[in-house]
């Protein structure tokens, strides 16, 4: 599983760890909010769904982020992109920590959104570039897994912010760490380099941000732009569907109030990680495509067992593990499959959008649950909006090429800088 790290060159190396970083930093910072929700309500005096409103508004303004951050990466560089992304984020998630009524807090927290979703996307494309071919897989999905790292980091500050300040100090104090990944610009900077890249045969002229976002509607790659964002819609639809849902769930239906307690907890962040490394394994071992559908499909077998079979309360906490780590696999695998559809002038745009449209797109899915309860049970709401999401998702891929071996065109690898026909922007052909 680990022999690609051993193999890998020293800039492989510290791309992995540089993106890692990045990729956990940002879950650091994005779930400090949802473990303070409880203390923001309080100091604010707002209900909930003024809560939801920033978790929303932050949801929306991270996809826009990634697309807009996925193009300026196609024009001014990755590693740029992904120094100027660290420190808008870390920057917007410091100053959190001094808004003074919820209004504030809002701006701020969608300003950090913009960032924490361009730094996925440049560093998405960055390793994409950078990882040689038979490895880009497993190490993508690795860096996927960090969220988990973050997530328990984000954990361990609030119990101890918690646990030694008040409550209205405590949570600005969280806010106060996520400066942190600032740091890490100077590792960027020193350890990082952009992906040579190869000119065309003829030079194209240069393009506004504009006209580089647009550039995923050619008529070239204009199927793979739509199919490709069916792809995330689905992949994020079905995830949101359920999590957005199951506290509620399990609250009301069956009564128990496990998402409460570290303990369950602890496994929805494990199994998360797992979820990540088991897809970073088959990506490269079976493909893009039979592994999203492998997992797609467990997602729906999982999810419908998971709500409507009568389950004790024993058994729905032992299948939370598999539920939250089939979820999990299917964004592990849209890094390499997204990146290895477009050619190297429109990577960056390509990847921002397919992954982001999907993250806004799947908003409109937990509004369907809560609309479809009204008449019927939630777990059956969920079971079915999850099981279509999940469904569209495997239908996607399936109508995808096999991306697995491809060479990225347009692109210089350290390890073989004559592996590349510079004439060319276009990927290989599809092997397998």
């Amino acid at each position: 599983m680990f022999t690609w790290y051993k193999q890998g060159t020293p800039l492989e190396r510290n791309t992995f760890w540089g993106c890692f970083a990045g990729w956990g930093l940002d879950a650091l910072d994005v779930q400090m909010f949802t473990l303070a929700i409880p203390a923001i309500i309080a100091a604010y005096g707002i209900d909930h769904t003024q809560a939801g409103a920033i978790s929303s508004v932050t949801l929306i303004s991270s996809a826009l982020g990634g697309w807009i951050a996925g193009a300026l990466s196609d024009r001014i560089g990755r590693v740029r992109t992904l120094q100027i992304t660290i420190l808008w984020f870390a920057g917007f998630t410091f100053l959190c920590a001094f808004a003074q009524n919820f209004p504030q807090l809002l701006v701020l927290k969608a300003l950090q959104g913009f960032g924490f979703g361009g730094e996925w996307a440049a560093g998405a494309v960055l390793m994409a570039e950078t990882i040689r071919t038979e490895h880009r897989g497993k190490a993508m999905g690795a860096v996927q897994s960090a969220w988990a790292v973050g997530w328990g980091a984000a954990v361990l500050v609030y119990a101890a912010a918690f646990s030694w300040l008040p409550s209205d100090t405590a949570w600005r104090v969280m806010f106060a760490v996520g400066l942190v990944p600032a740091g890490l610009v100077l590792f960027v900077r020193r350890n990082l380099k952009e992906p040579a890249r190869v000119a065309p045969a003829s030079a194209a002229p240069k393009v506004s941000v504009l006209g580089q976002i647009t550039q995923v509607f050619q008529p070239r790659v204009l199927r793979t732009t739509v199919i490709g964002a069916v792809l995330g819609t689905g992949a994020h639809g079905g995830y949101y569907a359920i999590m957005t849902w199951l506290p509620t769930f399990l609250a009301k239906e069956r009564h128990l109030s496990v998402l409460n307690t570290g303990g369950y907890l602890a496994v929805v962040i494990v199994a998360f990680w797992c979820g990540c490394m088991l897809s970073a394994y088959l990506l490269d071992l079976i493909g893009r495509r039979r592994n999203v559908a492998l997992f797609a499909f467990c997602c729906i077998v999982t999810v419908l067992a998971y709500v409507m079979l009568p389950l004790t309360n024993t058994q729905m906490l032992v299948l939370g593990f598999p539920l939250g780590l089939f979820a999990a696999g299917i964004p592990a695998s849209l890094g390499p499959l997204f990146n290895e559809l477009y050619p190297a002038d429109m990577r960056g745009t390509g990847v921002g959008f397919c992954y982001n449209f999907g993250r806004i797109a799947s908003a409109g899915f937990p509004v369907l649950v809560g609309y479809m309860s009204h008449s019927m049970s939630l777990g059956m709401a969920i079971g079915i909006d999850a099981a279509i999401a999940y469904g569209l998702a495997m239908i996607a891929v399936l109508l995808l090429p096999e991306t697995r071996g491809k060479r990225l065109r347009g692109v210089v690898p350290e390890s073989a800088p004559d592996a590349v026909d510079n004439t060319r922007l276009t990927l290989d052909p599809p092997r397998g």
